[in-house]
């Protein structure tokens, strides 16, 4: 029996050996140097104090194991029957030495719980929770189903983040980017060494907001504000994505935020007010029905897509197929010009409440709400041959 019991052994020692070797001589050095089993680098206050924490807690924790452990196996050894040990009779403390026994350790883990953990765990806590001392700006994140607003209160500043990792690279059809799922079309820009106080909520479900390089993981509650903050030190392009099961594109929800100099981040403050003027101006113009459509196809890939699919097709029986409707076939609007209730219109401006479709209204400008619905309307087969103009849904807001 011995004998098997070395030759298993060493089999087992063998494999391993060469496992190790094997990997070691196929993987790239940069591969190896870069895995890891560490937090991800901090970039900020919080980050930095919840990995030193870490830190010295596992210190405390491995050697409370080695201690505990070690006593285990003196005893087991030290007092096993085949050494002739003869078991004891009592039952419950029964005298001073086994009192010891049950309150030194107690004690021992009471200072370790409350001085050597407690104290800097609690300092940390207040730390994190203390989001209006010394901030120098405020940034609000609302979650929705499956994408980011974020809005810059005191610069008039808002926009969707939405993911840009193609569909073909989801549906395998095209080779995965560097970046697949965790790019968007819309970066958060932040400047570096400031406070920046979040403010997070959201519209419909639970989302969290996690950076994990912030060292910051915050849920967005609908009806509620909660807070956390940040203080980037480094400049960088930080990713994270929603941390909650928030739906079927729960997977779909990254977050992009650049840290740059002020400087940097005061011209894309500039460049964003800019385009949001812009963007306000094409309301008071009138679009052609192809102009339309061009820019409706854009909105629906990035907005609508996921639920109602690429070809209009939805996702019965949450998502409804568009294709062939009979809202999307119905009247736009009332012969006087009016918003006819639970119309195409009414739906994409409003939602349903008690369903998945929300009401974007909030959400797009005048322009991309006319350009979805005409597009809704004459794409998927329907080619109703209406078309609505954006000072139109500015007059229905």
């Amino acid at each position: 029996m011995k004998t098997t019991y070395c030759f298993v052994r060493h089999r087992l020692l063998k494999a391993w050996l060469t496992l190790c070797a094997a990997l070691a001589g196929t993987l790239p050095t940069a591969a190896l140097a870069d895995y890891t089993w560490n937090f991800p680098t901090p970039v900020t206050p919080i980050a930095r104090d919840t990995l030193k924490i870490h830190n010295e807690f596992m210190i405390v924790i491995t050697i409370l194991f080695v201690v505990v452990f070690a006593i285990m196996v003196y005893s087991m050894i030290k007092h096993r029957k085949s050494s002739g040990h003869a078991p004891a009779k009592f039952t419950g403390p029964t005298g001073t030495v086994q009192w010891i026994w049950a309150l030194v350790p107690f004690g021992i883990l009471l200072f370790i719980d409350f001085v050597l953990m407690g104290i800097p765990a609690y300092h940390a806590v207040i730390d994190m929770e203390d989001t209006k001392t010394k901030a120098d700006m405020v940034l609000k994140v609302t979650g929705m189903q499956w994408k980011w607003q974020y809005e810059y209160p005191e610069s008039g500043v808002k926009f969707i983040s939405t993911m840009s990792t193609p569909r073909d690279q989801i549906a395998n059809k095209a080779e995965k980017g560097e970046h697949y799922l965790l790019e968007v079309d819309n970066e958060v820009v932040l400047p570096i060494n400031k406070k920046v106080r979040i403010l997070l909520t959201a519209t419909d479900v639970i989302h969290t907001w996690w950076v994990p390089q912030f060292g910051v993981k915050r849920d967005g509650v609908p009806g509620f504000l909660r807070e956390v903050w940040v203080k980037i030190e480094e400049p960088g392009v930080y990713r994270g994505q929603c941390a909650e099961l928030c739906g079927k594109d729960h997977g779909f929800m990254p977050i992009v935020v650049r840290g740059v100099p002020e400087a940097e981040y005061i011209a894309w403050l500039d460049t964003k007010k800019a385009e949001q003027a812009a963007a306000s101006a094409g309301s008071n113009r009138t679009w052609s029905k192809d102009e339309l459509m061009a820019e409706g196809k854009a909105v629906y890939e990035k907005q609508c897509v996921a639920c109602h699919q690429d070809a209009g097709q939805g996702l019965a029986p949450v998502f409804p197929a568009l294709a062939g409707s009979k809202i999307v076939l119905g009247p736009l609007l009332s012969p006087e010009g009016k918003l006819i209730k639970d119309s195409h219109v009414d739906r994409v401006l409003n939602g349903k409440e008690g369903t998945a479709m929300q009401a974007f209204k909030t959400t797009l400008n005048d322009t991309e709400l006319a350009a979805v619905i005409t597009y809704e309307r004459n794409a998927f087969g329907n080619n109703k041959g209406d078309f609505i103009q954006p000072a139109q849904i500015k007059a229905l807001r």
